[in-house]
């Protein structure tokens, strides 16, 4: 269930309590202090195909708190924690070894937003976490690894200016996945907001010697939605390119993960609004892809 302010608690899941504010969240800022070396691998690394797929656990950053959108509308948010360090602690104690961040309002500004909310997990927190939204250079991406971010996703930019792409993987190996996020299989840049032509097996494919880490590929009709996840479309992208691909949206139950996982081709999948919902239980989910 939920408390006060919205935390989620994963042994004690049950009906929530939306918690909307009007104040400004007391922000952490300290940095992260610098990754270990002997962690910098396992902060680059993958599971191959074969191995138990990763969960994890969604928190999406908008206006400096926790929150899930219905269908990547900005206007159809649901505020579910306005502390997102709690959040991610609990989420790590309940036994999940990596954390998916998105700065909401970052992607539709093209650059940081929600840093201090970022970085309020970062110091909270020390499993590996990976970063989209607003990241659109160089900078923003040294900026990011410096603090501790084990990961950035490159969305938007991979469409617009792809060989920025190729280069932010070649300078950072490991630590630069793709976002690819479609809708009817055509690629929508700009937090969702903007479609294109391009078919996102058609961009997938052509990052494949580029030494980008990950592909998270969101099925944007199916996120927040809660009506299950795109199984069929996921595992056609996972089969026709050599990158990992890490699924998301619209997982919402332990039937939705065990299609994922036995697809034998997805290499993570990442959970949002259900575990806020409570409709699935975060124990089990860890089990189920254990």
């Amino acid at each position: 269930m939920y408390g006060k302010l919205g935390v989620y608690e994963p042994t004690r899941l049950g009906p929530t309590v939306r918690v909307r504010v009007t104040i400004s969240p007391c922000y952490l800022t300290c940095a992260r202090q610098p990754v270990p070396p002997q962690r910098e691998m396992a902060h680059g690394s993958f599971p191959e195909r074969s191995r138990a797929m990763i969960l994890y656990p969604a928190i999406d950053l908008k206006d400096g708190q926790v929150v899930r959108l219905l269908k990547g509308d900005m206007e159809q948010a649901t505020v579910f924690n306005n502390d997102p360090a709690v959040q991610a602690e609990a989420f790590q104690k309940a036994g999940c070894a990596w954390l998916h961040l998105v700065d909401l309002n970052g992607a539709f500004a093209g650059h940081p937003v929600n840093g201090a909310a970022v970085e309020g997990i970062l110091a909270a927190t020390d499993v590996p976490v990976q970063l989209g939204g607003g990241i659109r250079d160089i900078a923003t991406i040294e900026m990011w690894l410096a603090k501790g971010i084990a990961r950035v996703i490159l969305g938007t930019m991979a469409v617009e200016t792809p060989d920025f792409v190729r280069k932010a993987a070649q300078t950072f190996p490991g630590r630069v996945a793709v976002g690819l996020d479609a809708r009817k299989g055509r690629v929508a840049t700009r937090g969702w907001a903007k479609e294109t032509s391009m078919m996102v097996t058609d961009l997938a494919k052509a990052f494949e010697d580029a030494g980008v880490a990950a592909i998270i590929y969101t099925d944007i009709d199916r996120d927040g939605a809660m009506q299950g996840p795109n199984i069929s479309a996921t595992a056609a992208l996972a089969q026709a390119t050599d990158i990992p691909v890490i699924a998301s949206g619209g997982v919402s139950s332990l039937a939705d993960l065990i299609a994922l996982r036995d697809t034998g081709m997805v290499s993570g999948t990442i959970l949002g609004r259900a575990l806020y919902d409570g409709a699935l239980d975060l124990g089990d989910a860890l089990k189920v892809l254990a």
